[in-house]
Order: structure tokens, then sequence, then C-alpha cells
């Protein structure tokens, strides 16, 4: 069997697929271009991809020995899932392993952004410091604070668990109620509640029609000024505009945020801003966590090709 990966992984992974497969690889560090793509893929039975591969009917259709996608991510939003079902394509993710990294990473933004921790060291390397002053760079704190939690899968379960430790109240939003949480608590709530109550407000949703744009305008007006909305999920979630105005005219105090709506591009109004620290989509780039999921990956495609249920299948 023929295998296309878009790029080249971290571990183990690649040797153990051309142990089992015929691996094309793209090699290069920036993302197949769509042509190459689709010129490469003509004679495969099986794709490796990444989350910012867009994988459309039109790859599909250039492809028509494609039996299985394999994304590396947990995430499934860059590929058209009704077009993998009309061409009878499996889809399988890599969920669960990057849970507690991505849950790491979005406390260290929200403690970079409530302690403005990347604005300060910026300020004590360009030699404008001065000496200690009661005014100076002054945050807001965690401990105490009520912690929002927007979707409450397993990133956000282990998001709230977190905050035992700073003896945080939690409030959340689920399609249904989180046993874990209310064991240790916390409180399901209507998304206008948590916007209204939440000090920190931790985003942890999947990408779908629904919760494109969730967060807008009208929501950053229910939030408190000195609200810290953080993001590790999907950057469109979040309405990019909205934010830089919430931002800029002080309607909330900060933002963290590792995914963006256009990746790789930022929007310039972002950059500009000191209350935000931005990541270039790090979450779960831990040695561990990234080539855990190379393996569950490969371990998807070996499954599959060798009659049986991928491990991690989407559909």
């Amino acid at each position: 069997m023929k295998i296309l990966v878009t790029r080249t992984l971290p571990g183990n992974a690649l040797k153990r697929l051309q142990q089992h497969f015929d691996v094309d690889l793209w090699p290069e560090p920036d993302a197949i271009p769509a042509e190459i793509l689709r010129e490469r893929i003509k004679d495969k039975q099986g794709l490796l991809c990444l989350l910012n591969d867009p994988i459309g009917q039109d790859i599909m259709a250039a492809a028509p020995e494609l039996k299985i996608i394999a994304n590396y991510a947990v995430g499934y939003d860059n590929i058209d899932i009704a077009a993998a079902r009309r061409n009878n394509i499996t889809v399988t993710n890599t969920p669960g392993v990057l849970t507690d990294a991505t849950a790491d990473l979005a406390w260290s933004l929200l403690f970079a952004a409530a302690r403005r921790t990347v604005e300060a060291d910026g300020y004590a390397r360009s030699g404008k410091w001065q000496g200690w002053d009661p005014n100076l760079m002054l945050g807001h704190d965690i401990f105490g604070q009520t912690l929002g939690i927007i979707g409450a899968g397993r990133i956000g379960t282990a998001m709230a668990l977190r905050s035992r430790g700073f003896e945080m109240p939690v409030v959340y939003t689920s399609r249904s109620e989180n046993r874990t949480l209310e064991d240790i608590g916390a409180r399901r709530v209507h998304l206008t509640e948590l916007l209204e109550t939440a000090d920190f407000i931790s985003l942890h949703v999947a990408l779908t029609a629904e919760t494109r744009h969730l967060i807008g305008s009208q929501e950053f007006e229910r939030m408190k000024d000195s609200c810290v909305i953080i993001n590790t999920a999907r950057g469109p979630i979040i309405d990019e505009k909205a934010l830089v105005h919430a931002l800029k005219t002080g309607q909330i105090a900060g933002a963290g945020l590792d995914v963006f709506e256009e990746e790789p591009r930022i929007d310039p109004g972002l950059s500009q801003l000191e209350n935000v620290v931005m990541l270039p989509h790090i979450g779960s780039a831990t040695v561990r966590t990234r080539s855990r999921m190379a393996d569950m990956a490969v371990d998807n495609l070996i499954a599959f090709f060798d009659g049986k249920t991928p491990p991690n299948m989407v559909i």
C-alpha cells in the first residue's frame, strides 16, 4: 500500500510506517501546496496529514484509490467529512494524548496574560527599567478568581482540574453535565452567565458551523473589563476583529492565544497590542506528546490495512 505523509514527524513513527508501507514523504518544513498534494496523492491508498492541510472534495477526487485519511490532530475541521463519507474514505484522529500538554499550555497563557509576563520580560530586556515601582506592570490576581470553561471535553476538564490549587470557583458550558467537574464543585451554566461572571475564560470547543465566531462583539460586551480570555482550541471560534476592538478599548483586560482565525496570518491589530500573548499553535508541542500523536496516526493506518477497526476512527 502507498501512503502519502505531508510532513516529517517526530519520534520513530515514520520508520514504523516505512516498515509496513511504501511511503511518499513531503520533506519540506512548509505545508505541501495543494497542487502538489493533488498530484502526489493520485496513486495513494492512505494519507497521513496535518491539521493545516485542507483535505476537501478536490483532493479526494484526485485520489480514486484513497481508503483512509489519518489526521495528525485531535480536531478534524481541515477535512471535509461529508465528502469523505461520499467517497467511502475512513477518517481517523489522535485524541486524548495531547490533553495534558494543551491544558498545561492554556495555563501558561493564562498566567502570562494575567501577570503581563511577556510584556514585563520585554521591558526588563529593553534597559528601560529604573527600579522597583509600586505601579509597575500591575496585572490581575489568579488565586480565588472564577474560571470559565467553554467546552468541558477532555482538555476543558483537564484545564478546570488544574484550578484546584488556586481555589478558583469554576463555571462551565457543555452539552451535558460533566460529573468530574461537578465533583469538584463546578457549576454548569448558560454561556451568558459564564461570560458575565468569569474572570478568566478558556475555550475548548471543536470548530463547527455553530462555534465559528462563538465569541464576538456581543459576547465581549458581556465580559468583565478585567476578564482574560484564553484560546488553545481553534482560531475562528473568536471573531478576531471583535477581539482586537475589545482589547484596544478595554472591554476586556487581556488575551492569551495559541490559535488564530487565518493561521499562520495574524491580524496586524493583535500584533500591535501589548495586552495579548501570542504563540504559534504549540499547544501539543512537547517531544513526548507529538511523538505519541505520530504513533497514534501510524497505528490507525496499520490497523486499517490489517483489516481491523482503527483505534481512533472518526468515520
